[in-house]
């Protein structure tokens, strides 16, 4: 089997040749993949420093899309033929960027009809972060207004249109070449993070944010400022501040779960969310997508391709908007934790940040 990823720990990225996958246990499905996610965590899992519970040689990734092949005697829900997503840790086999792949059934969604399965791919890790962001960590509710510093990502705008979604005001930090865009996902003021006094702009215009959900690497000092006395701040980058006024705080690691996953493939297929992915890569090009995923992609989410186009991007219920990648939305009605990483010695914890 085809796989992308490494031989050893620190190795490039680069084609590896894989055993075929076993027959799938009574708890597990069997994908064979179209589409996989890339993001700046899978560097992590390259260099060693998140445990995904597999060893070298193996291929990377954390996020699938695909047909089901097969699936395991105790699974329900779940059949050959359906077109599916996961966000899989730890692994059971191998990696995500695979010809196939083996995922825990608890973690697979099915998708529904029209779904590309390059946004399917693209969805899981960020729209699963900030879900477990606005809903759990942070509570939102109709009528609070809510801060998302770092707005400017894949991650970031899921956590505007989430938030949004809920009923919040929501006020964003992004550079100014993201602004609009920004805006179009929910938020009804967005701060240029470039000017310093971002934080007090911010109380300024609401007397304090109810709650901030911050996805800027290195921010969460920064996006406590903008909090009420008594206020909540989430951060999925692991760097809270000390704590102060009352605030409670919380990092969250995001944590793979088919139900919620579900849940949001549904508001994608319903137009309340959109995912923006660029240019798809082959697996042989894995490399150069995790790289441009770390340097980040101005907004939009990496994907590697194991099959043609044309079973990718279906035409059927979603259209490609004008710009350089692809947004995905409706056109016809439809309807952060990981496990510890190791980082010299220490233990680390690797989540969606900034860029992304």
């Amino acid at each position: 089997m085809r796989g992308a990823g490494v031989r050893r720990f620190g190795d490039p990225v680069e084609i590896v040749e894989l055993p075929g996958p076993r027959t799938p246990r009574p708890d597990e499905v069997l994908i064979d993949v179209r589409a996989c996610g890339v993001g700046n965590w899978d560097e992590f899992a390259r260099t060693g420093d998140w445990d995904l519970g597999i060893r070298p040689p193996m291929a990377l990734g954390v996020e699938a899309a695909g047909l089901v092949a097969a699936v395991g005697d105790l699974v329900t829900g779940i059949s050959a033929g359906n077109r599916v997503t996961v966000h899989s840790a730890p692994l059971r086999e191998q990696g995500a960027w695979a010809e196939q792949h083996i995922a825990a059934a608890g973690q697979v969604a099915v998708l529904l009809a029209g779904v590309p399965f390059d946004a399917a791919a693209a969805l899981p890790v960020p729209a699963l972060t900030a879900a477990q962001v606005i809903d759990d960590a942070l509570r939102v509710r109709a009528a609070q207004t809510v801060l998302v510093h770092g707005a400017g990502g894949v991650t970031g705008g899921l956590l505007v249109q989430l938030a949004a979604h809920r009923g919040a005001t929501v006020i964003a930090t992004a550079g100014a070449d993201s602004a609009r865009q920004v805006s179009a996902l929910g938020a009804s003021t967005v701060l240029d993070y470039h000017q310093q006094d971002w934080p007090e702009q911010a109380r300024v215009l609401t007397g304090g944010v109810d709650a901030a959900a911050n996805a800027a690497r290195g921010g969460s000092a920064e996006a406590v400022r903008a909090v009420r006395d008594g206020g909540r701040l989430a951060t999925i980058t692991a760097d809270l501040p000390h704590a102060e006024r009352g605030i409670t705080m919380r990092a969250v690691q995001v944590v793979p779960d088919g139900a919620r996953l579900a849940g949001l493939v549904e508001l994608l297929a319903q137009g309340v969310l959109t995912v923006s992915v660029a240019d798809g890569f082959p697996l042989e090009q894995a490399a150069a997508a995790l790289a441009r995923a770390r340097h980040g992609a101005h907004g939009s989410a990496m994907v590697l391709r194991t099959g043609p186009v044309s079973a990718l991007r279906s035409p059927l219920l979603f259209q490609r908007q004008a710009g350089s990648a692809d947004v995905f939305t409706a056109v016809a009605g439809v309807g952060g934790g990981v496990p510890l990483a190791r980082q010299r010695g220490q233990q680390r914890q690797p989540g969606p940040v900034a860029g992304l």
